[in-house]
């Protein structure tokens, strides 16, 4: 993912030496920067291997936001959204034990267990039904009573077997409760910071996309 950040932003700054996207045409006169960049980043969005990766589309300002083009919105996996975020830290180790030892184990009512190193090599994974060794390789669905855990590997397999050409799943049936469930959405859940994104409340203090030129 590290890597895909990469390319991408050094994609963004430089459209036209991208093999990715020679498609792109040159900015018209016509076109202001603002417009422009919108248009680079709206064919980025659909272009490969990006168009796969579980992206959010933020508008900070709602008053800047424009319509995309029709045949170069972004894939419905990627969320529109508007305002600033403040980041929570994910929950620390001591946290996640002091949350099992408040709730017997289960954070709220998504059903997710924090389990010792011990209990989670006694589970076994929905799909090829071998033990797991650590959690590291380890998924588990987050709607409410499901206790769907899966190697992430099985689990991607199980997500692509319509698109075997793929690396990267989108999205997927969840072998255990059966909901349709985000590739990306799995992942945040797994690295503890799924929903810990939180809206800022407007301030009367200036913001750096105010100096945006449109």
């Amino acid at each position: 993912m590290h890597c895909d950040s990469f390319q991408f932003e050094w994609a963004w700054q430089h459209p036209h030496s991208s093999r990715r996207l020679t498609h792109v045409s040159r900015k018209t006169k016509k076109e202001s920067s603002f417009q422009f960049h919108l248009r680079v980043m709206s064919n980025m969005l659909r272009a490969a291997p990006w168009c796969r990766l579980p992206l959010t589309v933020r508008w900070l300002k709602q008053e800047y936001r424009q319509d995309f083009a029709p045949h170069l919105e972004p894939p419905i996996h990627m969320p529109i959204v508007f305002g600033q975020v403040r980041a929570k830290a994910p929950l620390r180790a001591k946290e996640k034990q002091k949350v099992k030892e408040n709730s017997e184990g289960f954070l709220g009512e998504t059903g997710l267990s924090f389990s010792s190193q011990s209990a989670v090599t006694k589970q076994r994974c929905k799909l090829c039904f071998k033990k797991f060794v650590s959690e590291v390789g380890m998924l588990q669905c987050f709607h409410p009573g499901c206790v769907m855990s899966a190697h992430i590997i099985c689990l991607a397999r199980e997500f692509l077997r319509k698109e075997p050409g793929q690396l990267l799943p989108i999205e997927g049936q969840c072998p255990g409760c059966k909901n349709n469930v985000l590739w990306g959405s799995l992942i945040r859940f797994k690295k503890g910071c799924y929903g810990d994104l939180e809206d800022i409340v407007s301030s009367s203090h200036s913001h750096w996309a105010d100096e945006l030129n449109l």
